[in-house]
Parts: C-alpha cells; sequence; structure tokens
C-alpha cells in the first residue's frame, strides 16, 4: 500500500489540493495527517474541513501545537507572528471545525509505525527532533520501527541501529529511502504548507508499505495565489514571503 503523508498543512489550500492531487495521481491507498491544519495560511475552514473529510472515509489525523492554539488549549510561547496568525484563525472556524481539531489525538499507531506531530516522548510538549540528539529521545521513548513527525518543516530522516548507533540523513526529493531492519526510524516529513528548507515547493512523503520504502515528494504549487490570500485577509506579510523563499 501507499500511504501519503502530509504535515504542517498550515491553511495553505493551494499546496495541500496540490498535494492531495498528486498523491491521488501517484496511487496512494491512504492518507495521514501529521498535525498543524492551521495557523499561519488564509483557508483554515477549506483546509480543515477537507481534513475531516478524509478522516471521515478512513485517513488518519494527529493535534499539532497550532491546531491546539486555535481552539483555546495551547501553551503559549509562539511569536507574536505565529500568535496574530492563531488569533485571526480563531475567527475563521466553524464550531464543526473547531470541535474537530480539539478532538485529535497527540499520536496514533498503526501496525509497526508511530504517527505524531513532534517529539515522541512527549508529544504534548511540542519538542522539535531536529538533531541527531533530538532523534535518539524519540526513538528511544517508543517501540515503534518507524515514527513519522512533522514540527520543523524542514525534511530529514535518522535511523538508530540495535547497537544504539544513530546516523542521519538529508533526503533528496523522489529517492526511495529503504526503511531497513532492525533499524528504527524516525522520519521528518517536512511541510506541505509552508517549506522551510530553502525550496518552496510543497512537501510530502509517501511510505511503500510493501516494499518497505520512503520517497519525500516535492510538488509545485500556485504560491502567488497562496501569498496573495495571506494579504489580503491582513495577516503578517512575513508569512507571504516565507511561502516565495521557502524559508
Amino acid at each position: 500500500m501507499l500511504i501519503a503523508l502530509m504535515a504542517d498543512l498550515h491553511a495553505n489550500r493551494e499546496a495541500f489540493a496540490a498535494c492531495l492531487d498528486h498523491a491521488e495521481r501517484q496511487g496512494a491507498g491512504r492518507f495521514v495527517f501529521l498535525g498543524d491544519a492551521v495557523g499561519y495560511g488564509a483557508d483554515p475552514e477549506w483546509v480543515t474541513e477537507t481534513v475531516m473529510a478524509r478522516v471521515a472515509r478512513g485517513a488518519l489525523a494527529v493535534l499539532g501545537n497550532h491546531d491546539e492554539a486555535a481552539v483555546g488549549r495551547g501553551r503559549g510561547g509562539m511569536n507574536a507572528t505565529a500568535e496574530a496568525a492563531i488569533a485571526w484563525t480563531r475567527s475563521r472556524l466553524s464550531s464543526e471545525a473547531a470541535g474537530f481539531l480539539a478532538s485529535l489525538p497527540l499520536e496514533a499507531e498503526e501496525e509497526d509505525r508511530l504517527y505524531v506531530h513532534a517529539d515522541a516522548s512527549d508529544p504534548g510538549r511540542w519538542h522539535y527532533v531536529a538533531e541527531p540528539d533530538d532523534a535518539r529521545r524519540s526513538l528511544e521513548a517508543t517501540e515503534a520501527q518507524a515514527t513519522f513527525c512533522g514540527h520543523t518543516h524542514v525534511p530529514a530522516l535518522f535511523g538508530i541501529t540495535a547497537a544504539a548507533k544513530l546516523a542521519s540523513f538529508r533526503p533528496v526529493p523522489s529517492v526511495p529511502v529503504p526503511l531497513v531492519r532492525p533499524r528504527q526510524w524516525i522520519a521528518v516529513l517536512g511541510a506541505v504548507g509552508q517549506p522551510r528548507d530553502g525550496d518552496p515547493a510543497a512537501c510530502y512523503g509517501m511510505l511503500d508499505t510493501g516494499r518497505g520504502e520512503l520517497t519525500w515528494v516535492r510538488v509545485p504549487y500556485d504560491v502567488e495565489t497562496a501569498a496573495g490570500k495571506i494579504r489580503a485577509a491582513g495577516l503578517p506579510e512575513s508569512l507571504a514571503l516565507r511561502l516565495h523563499r521557502g524559508r
């Protein structure tokens, strides 16, 4: 089975729609959404409703820190730009959409896979998995053979061997990576709605469970329209510029 793994949609309708279309054309039979449906972008209701519809048809979704903040349960700690976007987002979400976000779990397990937005050792504290030490902490907290997360907006892959040696990899788009056993893996999927690795193209992962391979996929989308909506909504200009820069 091909599983499309999408993190950090961030209310970017154009990027999300492009990734959904691309994944379906590649034959994805299952979708997993790794948190932060909202925040930053100008289409929180459409993105949330689309995730809701997919979940109703069997997709999985977990909670992200921006989702949590949008329904008034956040711990704080966001910068002023993120806070401004969350305040705006709250006023745009229907009660149904807000209720859906509030109902999402912090993590979900499926066979030998764990899905979570951030670090698996304490999902509700929203620690980033950006460095080898972060990956080791997360991997040692679970028995899952493969953990899939988002949160950093930068693609990355870490693996730990049975001898406790840790390796880190920078994924190359469109190049499948075998998630071999007995190694444990944690894959950071990058971001659909606000990439930060210098490439403005949306990023998601495609897991081939039959082959045991994971591929990071880049999908160009209409950045100009998405950025224009941010400006029209009166959201901070920096959020529009980030889409163009991919940072």
